[in-house]
């Protein structure tokens, strides 16, 4: 049976909508998708009952946000897999992964999680997981990287790092890219020599304030 063309939103309508998506994505990105549709309404400076009139409920709302944030991954999977040499094309996917959640929690929490209700994540995930095992595969084919690794060390790295970056961004906006390094040097096949770090060790004065900083967060 054939469905009708969804209608244009109003001017009104289509500018609410718009205001819910920045707001969203702002809010994500600064505190993760814990925060709920009323945080959202008040953000974008609507009622809560525009924000359940355009998205029915939050899991709607997190597709409509991360959708091209997903289509971005696939890109950069199709871009790694293009790249003549297999290592710099796992190690180009990794730092773009790791740039993408260090400034942005809420995509770490939704990549980290499930997609329970969230179609258009379920399906752009079906896309580029295939393509990060075939880049993995190409790697280890390559003799580059290490044979008794599985594709799931490098979801773990990109996650850990991730996590660092949460946890350095007040003090470092860039430290989590040494520690990505520090990574990748383990998932080197052996003999293949190492890079020298990109950034200087942060130091336990920074280690202090970004722990005071979370703490100051969470009050």
């Amino acid at each position: 049976m054939s469905t009708a063309p969804e209608r244009p939103l109003r001017a009104d309508a289509a500018r609410n909508k718009r205001l819910i998506m920045d707001a969203a994505r702002e809010l994500y990105a600064e505190e993760g998708i814990d925060v709920t549709l009323d945080d959202v309404a008040r953000r974008a400076g609507v009622g809560v009952g525009t924000v359940y009139r355009r998205f029915a409920n939050k899991e709607q709302l997190i597709d409509g946000v991360f959708e091209q944030n997903f289509a971005d991954i696939a890109a950069a999977t199709e871009a790694s897999l293009a790249n003549p040499d297999p290592w710099n094309g796992l190690v180009s996917f990794a730092e773009f992964a790791c740039s993408r959640m260090a400034v942005n929690r809420g995509l770490k929490d939704v990549i980290n999680g499930t997609d329970e209700g969230c179609e258009q994540l379920a399906c752009q995930r079906s896309i580029f997981e295939p393509a990060i095992e075939q880049m993995f595969s190409r790697a280890q084919a390559a003799g580059t990287l290490r044979l008794d690794a599985v594709v799931t060390d490098l979801f773990g790295l990109i996650f850990m790092v991730g996590a660092l970056a949460e946890f350095t961004r007040s003090v470092s906006e860039t430290a989590w890219r040494r520690y990505l390094s520090l990574g990748l040097d383990g998932l080197r096949a052996a003999g293949m020599g190492r890079d020298s770090l990109p950034l200087p060790a942060l130091s336990i004065e920074d280690l202090h304030d970004a722990k005071q900083f979370l703490k100051d967060r969470r009050r």
